[in-house]
């Protein structure tokens, strides 16, 4: 979809104004200016018919065109040269320019909302879930929280389970996200952490709360390895929720772990912990937990939907 071909015709005129080469047919009716000045000349018929904001602006009285060599007025906008280049290629059909960066398509985002362009938006959607945009789950969880993008959202938050959300690197785009947004992905990792702790104080697993017994002798056990290997899972569920590093390499690895599957009944000495059984329940257990946010709830915009012609 996505096409490098006339990459560099437009990269010689976006810093020293004129006319964009792509957009240059003397046929065009209208003149649009980026913020640098560089100009577009393209169809009033293909603006209408894309552009709610267009449409209407061009169903107020108009200027009389009688004189077919006046030059076209130029509409100057808000937007760059580069934003408005990867707008107009989209409603125009032109080769799309590479959307891999979402320092280039949220400004497309906020111009297509901006001129209620709904064909550009449904392109920037598709390619938002594909590589490399994918791999960066929070900014796609704030743009589909943003633009009311149901599926979109729902995936990138089990996508955001890799990261800690406390995190210094993720404080400023998660200032982007609403309310809503944001405490629905907080309660999220909250809930995955929070079930698994409660979950592990149930059986099979042993209680450590209070005086216990050896199962074999009945002598009194103290199972703090138990305890301190709790700890480190829930440690470990904080900082990474989707718990995948949990039994591997964690429960393989870690002192805690080594410390608690070498643990023994000081009378009899028999092993005090199930290392097989222990593992395949905790496995289970993080398998059950929640993996999304609760679908979006109101005020979020729905999905930009295309006007028939009669509107």
């Amino acid at each position: 979809m996505q096409a490098e071909q006339d990459d560099h015709k437009s990269d010689l005129v976006l810093s020293n104004g004129g006319v964009h080469p792509l957009f240059s047919s003397l046929d065009g009716d209208v003149v649009l200016g980026s913020k640098e000045r560089v100009l577009f000349r393209v169809h009033s018929y293909t603006l209408k018919t894309t552009s709610g904001w267009f449409r209407a602006m061009y169903s107020l009285p108009q200027r009389s065109a009688t004189a077919a060599d006046i030059p076209p007025e130029t509409i100057y906008v808000d937007e760059d040269a580069e934003t408005l280049e990867g707008l107009l290629r989209m409603v125009c059909g032109l080769p799309i320019p590479r959307l891999d960066s979402y320092d280039i398509i949220e400004p497309i985002l906020h111009a297509a909302e901006k001129y209620d362009m709904p064909g550009p938006m449904s392109i920037v959607r598709a390619l938002v879930m594909t590589p490399p945009l994918v791999t960066d789950p929070l900014r796609l969880y704030a743009i589909a929280c943003r633009y009311g993008w149901q599926d979109e959202a729902l995936t990138a938050s089990r996508y955001t389970l890799t990261l800690n959300l406390h995190a210094p690197e993720h404080r400023h785009t998660l200032q982007k996200l609403g309310t809503d947004a944001l405490l629905g992905l907080f309660q999220l990792h909250h809930t995955r952490r929070e079930s698994l702790r409660r979950r592990l104080d149930d059986p099979p697993f042993v209680n450590d709360s209070g005086d216990t017994s050896c199962s074999n002798c009945g002598s009194l056990v103290d199972y703090h390895t138990w305890r301190e290997l709790k700890y480190v899972i829930i440690m470990e569920m904080d900082g990474r929720p989707l718990g995948d590093t949990v039994v591997n390499p964690g429960l393989l690895e870690w002192p805690a772990a080594r410390a608690c599957w070498s643990a023994k009944c000081i009378n009899c000495d028999r092993v005090l912990y199930d290392k097989t059984l222990t593992m395949r329940v905790i496995r289970e257990c993080i398998e059950q937990l929640p993996t999304t946010i609760d679908p979006l709830p109101p005020p979020y915009p729905p999905p930009i939907l295309p006007r028939s012609p009669s509107d």
